[in-house]
């Protein structure tokens, strides 16, 4: 049984969370120099994403390592945050994409589903990435579903309401299912998700080793309004293809048949790594809380015009910008490290 024909669906973001996932950086034969700064801005997010006003739950984090041993590490770190520890061998952070996709049914019931995973494609092949969907299932002990298509959860994203949003260079590229056409892909999409009708932008960043994951172009913030980037300063390298993704979004409908609200927020311009080269730096991907919007920021002149521009979208949230430019370093920002688990007894529409 799919978890559609199950009733299942995936929720929007903005939906009530039971609790986040977020991955712990501890290898330093991956993040050498950067591991430090990179477990900073963790904290940093966690921080973040668990404040709440004063009488509201606290959203918990539940904290992903591979060993007690990073365990106190990433302890000692989190210090005072309510956090949960969860060990399972992994190989890097990239919780977005290598743990389960969460679903509802209609009577509040939660479930996950887990896709194959070929490490993007076959560029990075990380011992525990590709076992570790299923050893959280099992660690959830919630209705389980298995799709069998290659799929990263940064490359779709959903309104709640029937509609998925993703890319073609991703979605289609050979290196994933090269079997599947377009209309297998939608087919396969409907079938775990619970969604209608697939949104196909063509291409995303720069630099992207995703190859166009969604979630660095596009963003859902409430039902028919989407978030994209526009083009900062004179030599922003993704120029054009953000104006092309404006562009095709306003031309858009949803799964109601609502015409797609476009709103804008600055890119963060021209990111370099050490050497020169350029990075998939990236404002909208930033993560949905219950009580925050945390969004990541670099360290360039349109960082705040960008935090300034999202808070808007989000009444009754605090939306704050918060350093990942380490993070960056290893290929993602907040929401390529997390991932969200909706709160039981929150089914809804579809």
């Amino acid at each position: 049984m799919t978890p559609r024909a199950s009733g299942f669906h995936q929720p929007a973001e903005w939906a009530p969370h039971a609790a986040t996932w977020v991955g712990w950086p501890w290898d330093e034969t991956l993040w050498q120099d950067a591991l430090a700064d990179a477990q900073h801005e963790v904290r940093g997010l966690v921080e973040a994403f668990t404040a709440a006003p004063t009488g509201a739950d606290r959203e918990e984090a539940w904290v992903l390592v591979p060993d007690r041993s990073h365990e106190a590490t990433a302890r000692q770190a989190l210090m005072g945050l309510p956090v949960r520890f969860v060990h399972a061998p992994f190989g890097d952070i990239w919780l977005r994409d290598i743990a389960p996709v969460y679903v509802v049914d209609g009577q509040g019931r939660v479930g996950s589903v887990r896709f194959d995973f070929n490490g993007w494609g076959g560029k990075y092949d990380l011992p525990g990435d590709a076992e570790l969907a299923r050893r959280l299932q099992d660690h959830d002990d919630l209705p389980a579903f298995h799709v069998p298509i290659v799929l990263e959860g940064g490359s779709v994203e959903v309104d709640g309401e029937g509609t998925v949003l993703t890319t073609r260079q991703c979605l289609l590229h050979p290196n994933r299912n090269p079997g599947l056409d377009q209309a297998a892909v939608e087919a396969a999409l409907h079938d775990a998700l619970g969604t209608r009708k697939v949104l196909w932008l063509d291409e995303g960043l720069l630099n992207d080793h995703t190859d166009g994951h969604v979630d660095t172009i596009a963003r859902f913030v409430a039902p028919g309004v989407v978030v994209c980037m526009a083009p900062s300063g004179p030599d922003d390298p993704n120029a054009q293809v953000l104006e092309r993704i404006a562009a095709d979004l306003a031309a858009m409908t949803d799964a109601a048949g609502r015409a797609l609200q476009v709103v804008r927020i600055p890119s963060p311009g021209r990111v370099v790594d050490g050497e020169g080269r350029i990075m998939p730096a990236s404002h909208v991907n930033f993560l949905i809380a219950d009580h925050a919007v945390v969004v990541p920021v670099y360290g360039t002149p349109w960082d705040e015009a960008a935090v300034a521009a999202l808070a808007p979208c989000f009444p009754g949230r605090t939306v704050v910008g918060r350093r990942s430019r380490a993070i960056l370093e290893g290929g993602g920002a907040f929401h390529c490290i997390t991932q969200q688990v909706p709160r039981l007894g929150q089914g809804g529409s579809r």
